[in-house]
């Protein structure tokens, strides 16, 4: 059974999800735009050592609230680490009331049929084990979708929901991410027919199998709508999906109901080398901003 308390926070509170999961490949870029150069560390462990540094400032300030944040998606090195001599994840809820997620996808496979399927994750098992230890409520996972091929898309949206149900089984709501590449110039398309997809696969789950739908901004606004009300959908949210955030948020506040989960948008405009006061200030801009455009 899903944690009754967290489900209806996910379910019904206004504000967003902040995705703090950049895995090891986006991590370099990530601490760029942060202002840490690539030459600034030699080894993984130093790197994962800066984007903590990063995550932590961000979780630890004041402006990262529930009163703006439902939820956060980590990567499994960050559920493994503290904050203020606390688990991450024990912190985020027990002192901020914010509910963790754990991305569980190990990166995808090389494009066919104009899509790019999740890799096969082989230590599954142990991240819901590792889920289940830290008060985790969650998972997420993320596929990519580069044209409108009909079979690529069945095939990822399968896999999707296979992954789903094996989250279900462990007691965690899955968050179902086939990301639409933005930059495709076959994206409405591809909209088209991964909602017929998804609705086809939502329709044959259980009264109590449950999930987060989590797109990208579709090019027609409300074009998700119908999944608002769907009796197994907790949650419509969209990724910003490489749109900077001035667009990015301009677009969530086109689609009514659906809310953010973004990741570099949150990010934008925070630095290494700003003091804590302007660090914060940028923090609470972006915040306030992502968060009015999750309520429209």
């Amino acid at each position: 059974m899903l944690d009754e308390k967290k489900l209806k926070i996910m379910q019904e509170n206004p504000g967003f999800i902040a995705a703090l999961d950049e895995s090891a490949r986006r991590t370099p870029g990530a601490l760029r735009a942060y202002g840490i150069p690539d030459e600034t560390y030699r080894t993984d462990e130093e790197m994962f050592d800066l984007i903590h540094d990063m995550r932590y400032r961000i979780m630890a300030s004041s402006d990262f609230d529930s009163e703006h944040i439902i939820a956060t998606i980590l990567f499994k090195d960050t559920v493994k680490r503290t904050i203020n001599k606390m688990n991450t994840c024990e912190f985020l809820w027990e002192k901020k009331g914010i509910i963790p997620f754990l991305k569980i996808d190990q990166g995808q496979d090389p494009v066919m049929n104009g899509v790019q399927l999740m890799k096969e994750i082989p230590d599954l098992e142990s991240l819901f084990t590792l889920a289940k230890e830290h008060q985790i409520f969650g998972t997420k996972s993320r596929s990519i979708i580069l044209s409108a091929n009909k079979i690529g898309i069945k095939e990822i949206v399968a896999q999707q929901f296979e992954l789903a149900k094996k989250a279900l089984d462990n007691n965690l709501l899955p968050i179902i991410e086939p990301e639409v590449d933005i930059h495709s110039p076959e994206k409405e398309q591809a909209e088209v027919l991964l909602k017929e997809e998804l609705l086809s696969h939502l329709n044959q789950l259980t009264k109590d199998e449950k999930v987060i739908l989590e797109l990208s901004l579709p090019n027609v606004p409300d074009f998700y709508e119908e999944f608002l009300n769907h009796p197994n959908v907790v949650r419509v949210v969209a990724s910003s999906g490489g749109y900077r955030k001035a667009e990015a948020d301009k677009k969530l506040s086109e689609n009514h109901g659906m809310i953010a989960s973004f990741s570099r948008a949150l990010e934008e405009g925070l630095a290494y080398q700003e003091t804590d006061m302007e660090f914060d200030f940028a923090l609470k801009e972006s915040i306030e901003s992502i968060f009015d455009a999750s309520i429209q």
